[in-house]
């Protein structure tokens, strides 16, 4: 049975998977971005301000912004966990890799309130 690694999906597959979608909504993020930047070459901050004024664009922007936090999270930890290890670092390596998770969290969630308050204004 595979457990839970990070925490933030069931399972080992869990995380697979939130890495695999969380990746597709970037990069469909970004090609949208791009391709709107591209098509409107005069683009204004009147076009600009208006194309994420809409609900859609704001829920798709609130969706990237989540998939990033949730795909850097179950990265970094996967790094945490291959490179401080305590053969390589002796007894400090728990203390020392539960200090970066603790510190990623903290950066995070800050990024997530942050992100949340620029995308809905609040």
């Amino acid at each position: 049975m595979v457990t839970a690694v990070t925490n933030l999906g069931r399972s080992g597959l869990y995380d697979w998977l939130i890495q695999r979608v969380s990746a597709v909504i970037m990069a469909v993020y970004t090609l949208f971005i791009v391709a709107y930047i591209v098509i409107t070459p005069e683009l204004s901050f009147e076009q600009w301000q208006g194309l994420f004024g809409q609900l859609w664009m704001r829920v798709f922007t609130l969706m990237t912004l989540l998939s990033v936090v949730a795909h850097a999270w179950i990265g970094l930890w996967a790094v945490l966990t291959d490179y401080i290890t305590e053969r390589m670092m002796g007894g400090k390596a728990l203390v020392l890799r539960l200090l970066a998770q603790v510190l990623l969290a903290v950066v995070a969630v800050t990024y997530t309130l942050w992100g949340v308050e620029i995308i809905w204004g609040f």
